[in-house]
């Protein structure tokens, strides 16, 4: 994994495999003092996602996430945002492919929305957690933070440049292996069949019951502009039942609509027993 070291804080020898980061110029000694090298630890990513990699240079650039550009001489580096272009149109196109085959059946505007599913912030982030990408990416300390914080952002945007240095390293195929093994065996399947528009199903049941609509009050924004956090409070008939964290207001909405959803059905659930 890539590593930023503090060269003035301890030594530590280099080895072949780092990339030698040029030492500053001197105007920009004081802004740039943490400069030393970056090493890419390749035996732990293919550990831990099945994949070999031939050229270490396509993952340097996918781990360079724009926060950590304010760290470095001016036009040294290019952040991971073109890699994360890239990918998101390879992971779009291979899940398109799996869906098309998986659920023959299926119609337009029913693969649209399972297509969605599948590469929703929340699958990706998932995916991210699940094999501790942000271990391997170069990012400024708030960057880091904003993602202790819960920020999903940054995760998503990793899978996706992971996405395309595995495409331009290994080809289609490789890229379409890492997807199956990661995103598809987990979430694909029938579980993707599944309606996670926690929302619709909120409202739904709200108004079937005679609730009224929820609705939905942002009670927290934290983090930098580039990766924000906010958290979102749901009221069914003016009672909070549920909050959510994400990194827009959409996917914390979404959250607190499951947890107000699960409360209410386990409430009714419970209610119906006791009538018994």
């Amino acid at each position: 994994m890539f590593r930023f070291l503090r060269s003035f804080a301890f030594k530590r020898s280099t080895s072949p495999r780092s990339v030698v980061v040029p030492p500053p110029a001197r105007q920009e000694e004081e802004r740039l003092a943490l400069s030393a090298f970056a090493t890419f630890d390749h035996a732990e990513f293919t550990h831990r996602t099945g994949y070999q990699i031939r050229d270490r240079e396509y993952f340097l650039q996918a781990v360079i996430h724009r926060s950590y550009l304010q760290m470095c001489p001016p036009g040294q580096f290019q952040s991971n945002e073109r890699m994360e272009f890239l990918g998101d149109s390879v992971l779009n196109q291979i899940v398109g492919e799996y869906l098309y085959h998986a659920f023959p059946v299926a119609e337009e505007g029913q693969l649209s929305k399972m297509r969605s599913r599948l590469v929703s912030r929340y699958a990706l982030a998932d995916c991210a957690r699940r094999l501790r990408l942000e271990d391997f990416l170069l990012l400024s300390p708030s960057a880091h933070q904003s993602i202790s914080d819960g920020s999903e952002s940054i995760l998503v945007d990793a899978v996706e440049a992971f996405v395309a240095a595995i495409y331009l390293d290994g080809g289609y195929s490789a890229a379409r292996g890492f997807i199956t093994s990661h995103l598809l065996d987990v979430f694909g399947g029938e579980r993707i069949s599944v309606d996670d528009n926690y929302k619709s199903r909120l409202l739904e049941y709200s108004q079937g019951r005679g609730m009224g609509t929820p609705r939905y009050v942002t009670i927290d924004e934290s983090g930098p502009d580039h990766s924000p956090v906010f958290t979102v409070e749901v009221q069914v008939g003016g009672v909070p039942i549920g909050d959510g964290t994400g990194g827009n207001k959409k996917a914390a909405e979404q959250r607190a609509a499951a947890r107000a959803l699960g409360y209410l059905q386990s409430t009714e659930s419970g209610s119906s027993l006791s009538s018994l």
